[in-house]
């Protein structure tokens, strides 16, 4: 995902404290804390290394560097960085975790939606849920924890 223009870069620094609603149209960089909804569906969202957001995330997408308690739905692309603390469940197209990331959630990972495959998701996920029952759970369920030079 690369750097957003500048002339359509809204940044919350270290000292802002937001509670409710956020929606925009143009690209945010978050490094305080943001607690409730973030919407900026047509664009991407960077949670930097001191930020913390408690909040479920819909953008383009989505980069965390700091702290996120909530869900997110990222239409192209989701990143955790070897610095983030993410919990809570990732829809997207796309999803890159960095040895050294902690994640506690759900990754579902969907395809770009088409006329002609409206249904093959359906059926994918139903296909994927009863190999998930078979094996003797419900939902598919990731916890990931990487330290670096663990071997694993």
């Amino acid at each position: 995902m690369e750097t957003p223009k500048t002339a359509e870069f809204a940044h919350i620094g270290k000292s802002v404290i937001i509670k409710g609603e956020l929606s925009g149209s143009e690209d945010l960089y978050v490094d305080g804390q943001v607690e409730g909804s973030i919407e900026l569906s047509g664009n991407r969202l960077i949670i930097g290394p001191h930020g913390q957001v408690c909040a479920n995330v819909n953008a383009k997408g989505v980069i965390v560097q700091g702290k996120l308690d909530g869900n997110i739905l990222a239409s192209e692309r989701a990143e955790l960085t070897k610095s983030a603390i993410a919990v809570g469940d990732i829809i997207t197209q796309r999803i890159a975790i960095e040895e050294g990331a902690y994640f506690k959630g759900k990754v579902d990972i969907q395809k770009e939606m088409t006329k002609t495959e409206g249904a093959k998701p359906a059926a994918a996920a139903s296909a994927s849920a009863a190999a998930g029952s078979a094996a003797g759970g419900g939902s598919p369920t990731v916890a990931v924890k990487t330290k670096p030079g663990d071997g694993k």
